[in-house]
């Protein structure tokens, strides 16, 4: 996620990304970090601000022994996929 918020394509897999953007296609991501509500928190915002990136809604982990770590609810993969191709965002997307 750092990577495409800073327009980092150095890898196969942002330049993947790159020319799924250019060709105005959805990129669905599905976040499973340590650091999402603590480091990553920028990106993540970063993201959402940005013209066809849509995430799978999110939980905290284990808010106890984890408070920062965030896992991506599989449950709602396909329906984000589904609102991504209609150019919308599922929410909520912090659960």
């Amino acid at each position: 996620m750092a990577k495409l918020a800073n327009d980092i394509i150095d890898t196969p897999a942002t330049m993947a990304v790159k020319s799924h953007l250019r060709n105005n296609l959805p990129v669905v991501i599905a976040p499973s970090t340590n650091n999402a509500l603590s480091g990553n928190a920028e990106n993540i915002g970063k993201l959402l601000n940005r013209k066809n990136y849509y995430f799978v809604p999110f939980k905290q982990d284990n808010p106890i022994t984890k408070p920062r770590s965030v896992v991506f609810d599989c449950e709602y993969i396909i329906k984000t996929i589904e609102y991504a191709l209609e150019n919308e965002q599922i929410g909520p997307i912090l659960l």
